[in-house]
């Protein structure tokens, strides 16, 4: 573990504040990269392939604060984290930014020294059986051994559900996603309960994920977005705002295919700002003009991450959902960029 990971932790064990940062940017900028905090493997969200290359959607979101600030998306290095230590790796400043399937809450916002940059992926946790058990709804689960990560929201929020149901479960507990996954696979429990787009990623990895489904009951809440460490505004107005023009972009029809055409003909002033074409919006950010410009070429607009990474026609086959834009019934409404 880094030295200022074990530092953070201990003054967070006594009671003392972090001080605030101040100057991620000029960090970023000196050392010629992003340093994203990322799962230890999720397909879909973040997930490395047999060389090393990391892709997802929250990959995305890293790739494109590189696009934003240095013009290039492949200007990141990843870091990858358990749920236990993800927190405090962004608090030390071991990392620039946590983009790690991460659900906000109000105590992670307040009492941690962190800020949520914004929502990319609306989830709700749920849970996982096999078919040959005959379980059909979550109501059936008293007295089932449960698998789940430690340090999560997932684990208190199974402990809301079965109190509240007064149902009793005994929870099989792991620090690591994967030892989860192979705990479960390996009958070592009856149910593996997880955010529901964690539960599609992960039964890929099953050894017959046709012989597992997902129960129909969706438990809590889990809005999942990136975080920066509280008190360095501007960096988080970057991370917030990269996130932003991507879905912007998505309900103006921008792509990375079109995104020079639209460039050269848009008449639409909207687009006009989005695209670096009128006004200077970069300014206000510390960034260049194109900043939004660079995103959208380089990484896409919300919908192509979306489709790319966990769509219906990829592996982990996600509808859309909540995740559509606003014009579309779904939740993602972006913030002007004026």
């Amino acid at each position: 573990m880094h030295y200022k990971t074990v530092f953070a932790a201990a003054a967070l064990a006594v009671g003392l504040a972090l001080p605030a940062s101040s100057g991620t940017m000029d960090d970023v900028k000196a050392k010629g990269h992003v340093q994203c905090g990322v799962s230890q493997g999720l397909p879909g969200f973040s997930n490395p392939d047999q060389s090393g290359n990391w892709t997802g959607i929250d990959v995305d979101v890293c790739r494109a604060v590189a696009a934003a600030v240095f013009g290039d998306a492949n200007m990141v290095k990843y870091t990858p984290l358990s749920a236990k230590e993800r927190f405090t790796a962004l608090q030390s400043g071991e990392i620039d930014m946590l983009s790690r399937n991460t659900t906000w809450t109000l105590v992670r916002d307040t009492a941690l020294g962190l800020d949520f940059a914004g929502v990319n992926f609306y989830d709700g946790q749920g849970f996982m059986v096999r078919k040959d058990k005959g379980v059909k709804s979550a109501s059936e689960l008293d007295g089932a051994s449960v698998c789940v990560n430690i340090g999560t929201t997932t684990e208190l929020n199974m402990a809301d559900f079965f109190r509240a149901n007064g149902m009793k479960y005994e929870p099989v507990v792991f620090e690591k996603s994967d030892e989860v996954v192979a705990a479960y696979d390996a009958g070592r429990c009856d149910v593996y309960t997880t955010d529901r787009s964690g539960l599609a990623a992960q039964r890929v990895k099953l050894k017959d994920p046709g012989a597992h489904m997902v129960l129909p009951e969706t438990i809590s809440k889990e809005p999942l977005g990136p975080v920066v460490r509280h008190g360095d505004n501007q960096w988080g107005d970057i991370v917030r705002w990269s996130l932003i023009a991507m879905i912007e972009a998505e309900e103006m029809g921008v792509t990375s295919g079109n995104v020079d055409d639209m460039r050269k003909m848009a008449t639409n002033p909207a687009t006009k700002r989005l695209l670096g074409m009128e006004g200077d919006m970069g300014k206000n950010l510390g960034l260049s003009t194109d900043w939004s410009y660079n995103i959208i070429k380089q990484v896409g607009n919300y919908g192509e991450v979306y489709e790319r990474h966990v769509g219906p026609d990829t592996p982990i086959g996600l509808a859309r959902g909540p995740n559509a834009l606003w014009t579309n019934g779904g939740l993602m409404y972006p913030m002007p960029v004026r």
